[in-house]
């Protein structure tokens, strides 16, 4: 881990897509990966993984950053009471879109917002429910072979041509299926004195 750190706000991730997102609130941040284990424990839903994990990555890049506050995401998948990981491979992913086609899948995506210094931390997990259209085999292997979602959990990238592949989105914080809850994210950043609105952050 790169532990030259110069920003007060550090997002705990190495997510270009994560990155992208942050950089629409116009915060001055740095990105650092968090170097722990991701794999589930026993019996853990997806739900209670996007939670926890995105709180142990923030609190790792934390002892490396006390006084900053750091921002830590996890986002998880289920499908017919199955989690759905980062296919990895085209067809894995092709497997998944075929596993979620006519059906709803439910992302959970956690965030967590941690500062050492004074040991607050702010947790949420914001769920969105994804009805899939009832897709073809070509319209699914066309999609891979243009978008390669490879790394990303359920086989897509709903900010590109992945929103095509569905019918309906349902969630009260529409930017946490790309895998950062803005809505969400700004409300735990004004509860640490960083309002996006009223600040570049850049002191």
């Amino acid at each position: 881990m790169n532990t030259h750190i110069h920003c007060k706000l550090i997002l705990a991730s190495s997510s270009p897509y994560r990155a992208a997102q942050l950089n629409q609130l116009q915060l001055r941040f740095q990105c650092l990966s968090p170097d722990i284990d991701e794999q589930p424990t026993p019996g853990e839903t997806a739900e209670t993984i996007a939670h926890r994990l995105s709180i142990e990555k923030a609190k790792a890049v934390a002892k490396h950053a006390p006084e900053a506050v750091v921002i830590g995401s996890d986002q998880t998948a289920e499908l017919d009471n199955a989690i759905l990981g980062k296919p990895g491979s085209p067809q894995k992913a092709i497997r998944q879109l075929q596993a979620c086609s006519g059906k709803t899948v439910t992302f959970y995506t956690g965030i967590a917002l941690y500062q050492e210094a004074t040991d607050t931390l702010y947790s949420k997990v914001v769920s969105t429910h994804v009805k899939f259209r009832t897709l073809t085999s070509q319209q699914i292997n066309n999609y891979i072979r243009e978008e390669q979602p490879l790394d990303c959990a359920g086989s897509f990238k709903c900010e590109g041509l992945g929103i095509a592949l569905f019918e309906e989105i349902s969630s009260s914080d529409p930017s946490a299926l790309i895998g950062l809850p803005l809505i969400a994210l700004t409300s735990a950043l004004n509860s640490f004195g960083i309002d996006p609105l009223l600040t570049n952050n850049a002191s």
